[in-house]
Protein backbone atom coordinates (compact mmCIF):
# COMPACT_ATOMS: atom_id res chain seq x y z
CA UNK A 1 0.00 0.00 0.00
CA UNK A 2 2.79 2.28 1.03
CA UNK A 3 4.34 1.91 -2.55
CA UNK A 4 0.68 3.19 -4.29
CA UNK A 5 1.12 6.17 -2.00
CA UNK A 6 4.74 7.09 -3.30
CA UNK A 7 3.79 5.92 -7.14
CA UNK A 8 0.51 8.01 -6.78
CA UNK A 9 2.38 11.30 -5.13
CA UNK A 10 4.88 11.32 -7.81
CA UNK A 11 2.09 10.79 -10.79
CA UNK A 12 0.30 14.13 -8.84
CA UNK A 13 3.47 15.96 -8.56
CA UNK A 14 3.93 15.59 -12.38
CA UNK A 15 0.41 16.66 -13.11
CA UNK A 16 0.88 19.67 -10.78
CA UNK A 17 4.52 20.73 -12.47
CA UNK A 18 2.21 20.73 -15.83
CA UNK A 19 -0.12 23.12 -13.70
CA UNK A 20 2.73 25.52 -13.01
CA UNK A 21 4.11 25.72 -16.40
CA UNK A 22 0.62 26.10 -17.75
CA UNK A 23 0.04 29.39 -15.02
CA UNK A 24 3.30 30.67 -16.16
CA UNK A 25 2.37 30.25 -19.87
CA UNK A 26 -0.67 32.53 -19.02
CA UNK A 27 1.35 34.76 -16.84
CA UNK A 28 3.96 35.24 -20.19
CA UNK A 29 0.95 35.99 -22.13
CA UNK A 30 -0.20 38.48 -20.15
CA UNK A 31 2.71 40.86 -19.11
CA UNK A 32 3.41 40.34 -23.23
CA UNK A 33 -0.08 41.36 -24.08
CA UNK A 34 0.84 44.19 -21.27
CA UNK A 35 3.82 45.46 -22.70
CA UNK A 36 2.47 45.73 -26.42
CA UNK A 37 -0.77 47.42 -25.63
CA UNK A 38 0.82 49.60 -23.37
CA UNK A 39 4.84 49.48 -23.84
CA UNK A 40 5.25 50.17 -20.13
CA UNK A 41 4.93 47.45 -17.22
CA UNK A 42 1.55 45.57 -16.30
CA UNK A 43 -1.42 47.77 -15.97
CA UNK A 44 -4.82 47.02 -15.84
CA UNK A 45 -5.93 49.51 -18.52
CA UNK A 46 -5.36 48.51 -22.32
CA UNK A 47 -6.59 47.40 -25.59
CA UNK A 48 -9.56 44.73 -25.71
CA UNK A 49 -6.54 42.12 -26.29
CA UNK A 50 -5.18 42.63 -23.00
CA UNK A 51 -8.36 43.20 -21.24
CA UNK A 52 -9.28 39.51 -22.51
CA UNK A 53 -5.87 38.06 -22.15
CA UNK A 54 -5.54 39.18 -18.41
CA UNK A 55 -9.71 37.88 -17.71
CA UNK A 56 -8.67 34.82 -19.43
CA UNK A 57 -5.56 34.23 -16.95
CA UNK A 58 -7.70 35.36 -14.05
CA UNK A 59 -10.74 33.02 -14.80
CA UNK A 60 -7.70 29.78 -15.10
CA UNK A 61 -6.17 30.90 -12.13
CA UNK A 62 -9.30 31.09 -10.05
CA UNK A 63 -10.31 27.21 -11.19
CA UNK A 64 -7.25 25.73 -10.33
CA UNK A 65 -7.93 25.59 -6.64
CA UNK A 66 -10.92 23.15 -7.34
CA UNK A 67 -9.30 21.04 -9.81
CA UNK A 68 -6.60 20.41 -7.68
CA UNK A 69 -8.68 19.50 -4.80
CA UNK A 70 -11.11 17.18 -6.88
CA UNK A 71 -7.82 15.68 -8.77
CA UNK A 72 -6.05 14.34 -5.29
CA UNK A 73 -9.28 13.10 -3.89
CA UNK A 74 -10.40 11.11 -6.73
CA UNK A 75 -6.71 10.10 -7.28
CA UNK A 76 -6.58 9.39 -3.44
CA UNK A 77 -10.05 8.05 -2.35
CA UNK A 78 -10.95 6.36 -5.89
CA UNK A 79 -8.15 5.43 -8.73
CA UNK A 80 -5.38 6.98 -9.66
CA UNK A 81 -4.90 6.13 -13.55
CA UNK A 82 -8.49 7.47 -14.53
CA UNK A 83 -7.68 10.47 -12.31
CA UNK A 84 -4.45 11.28 -13.95
CA UNK A 85 -5.76 11.06 -17.01
CA UNK A 86 -8.36 12.95 -16.32
CA UNK A 87 -6.14 15.60 -14.84
CA UNK A 88 -4.24 15.78 -18.18
CA UNK A 89 -7.00 16.43 -20.12
CA UNK A 90 -8.24 18.80 -17.87
CA UNK A 91 -4.89 20.72 -18.74
CA UNK A 92 -5.29 20.18 -22.18
CA UNK A 93 -8.73 21.63 -22.12
CA UNK A 94 -7.87 24.82 -19.94
CA UNK A 95 -5.27 25.59 -22.84
CA UNK A 96 -7.71 25.29 -25.05
CA UNK A 97 -10.27 27.84 -23.30
CA UNK A 98 -7.38 30.11 -22.73
CA UNK A 99 -6.16 30.29 -26.75
CA UNK A 100 -10.56 30.16 -27.18
CA UNK A 101 -10.76 32.92 -25.15
CA UNK A 102 -7.79 35.39 -27.02
CA UNK A 103 -10.00 34.92 -29.58
CA UNK A 104 -13.64 35.70 -30.06
CA UNK A 105 -15.40 34.77 -26.66
CA UNK A 106 -17.36 31.92 -28.17
CA UNK A 107 -14.35 30.14 -28.70
CA UNK A 108 -13.77 29.57 -25.63
CA UNK A 109 -17.23 28.10 -25.00
CA UNK A 110 -15.82 24.24 -25.74
CA UNK A 111 -12.79 24.20 -23.48
CA UNK A 112 -14.99 25.65 -20.89
CA UNK A 113 -17.94 23.01 -20.92
CA UNK A 114 -15.57 20.36 -21.49
CA UNK A 115 -13.71 21.48 -18.35
CA UNK A 116 -16.79 21.48 -16.16
CA UNK A 117 -17.19 17.82 -17.46
CA UNK A 118 -13.79 17.05 -16.36
CA UNK A 119 -14.40 18.78 -13.30
CA UNK A 120 -17.67 16.68 -12.11
CA UNK A 121 -16.20 13.48 -13.31
CA UNK A 122 -13.35 14.11 -10.88
CA UNK A 123 -15.67 14.91 -8.69
CA UNK A 124 -18.10 11.60 -8.47
CA UNK A 125 -14.60 9.97 -8.75
CA UNK A 126 -14.00 11.25 -5.24
CA UNK A 127 -17.23 10.63 -3.79
CA UNK A 128 -17.61 6.89 -4.89
CA UNK A 129 -14.45 6.69 -2.68
CA UNK A 130 -16.30 8.18 -0.07
CA UNK A 131 -18.99 6.24 -0.36
CA UNK A 132 -17.25 3.53 -0.83
CA UNK A 133 -14.46 4.14 2.60
CA UNK A 134 -18.20 4.26 4.41
CA UNK A 135 -19.26 0.70 3.07
CA UNK A 136 -15.82 -0.75 4.08
CA UNK A 137 -16.12 0.85 7.57
CA UNK A 138 -19.72 0.37 8.29
CA UNK A 139 -21.08 -2.54 6.53
CA UNK A 140 -17.48 -4.61 5.77
CA UNK A 141 -18.72 -4.55 1.92
CA UNK A 142 -15.36 -2.99 -0.25
CA UNK A 143 -16.51 -2.27 -4.13
CA UNK A 144 -13.10 -0.90 -4.57
CA UNK A 145 -12.78 -3.10 -7.26
CA UNK A 146 -15.42 -2.48 -9.49
CA UNK A 147 -15.42 1.14 -8.78
CA UNK A 148 -11.82 1.26 -10.08
CA UNK A 149 -13.33 -0.79 -13.28
CA UNK A 150 -16.20 1.84 -13.91
CA UNK A 151 -13.53 4.64 -13.82
CA UNK A 152 -11.23 3.31 -15.72
CA UNK A 153 -14.12 1.90 -18.69
CA UNK A 154 -15.71 6.06 -18.42
CA UNK A 155 -12.44 7.75 -18.14
CA UNK A 156 -11.92 7.51 -22.25
CA UNK A 157 -15.32 8.94 -22.32
CA UNK A 158 -14.29 11.88 -21.57
CA UNK A 159 -12.35 12.42 -25.26
CA UNK A 160 -16.19 12.89 -26.74
CA UNK A 161 -16.48 16.35 -27.05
Amino acid sequence: HKTQLLQYLQTMSQTEYSVVFLTAFFANKVEHESRHCNGKGLQRQGSSSFDRVYTANQNCGHAYPTFLAVLWCAGLLCSQAPAAFAGLMYLFVRQKYFVGYLGERTQSIPGYLFGKRIILFLFLMSVAGILNYCLVFFFGSDFEIHIKTITGAISPLLLIP
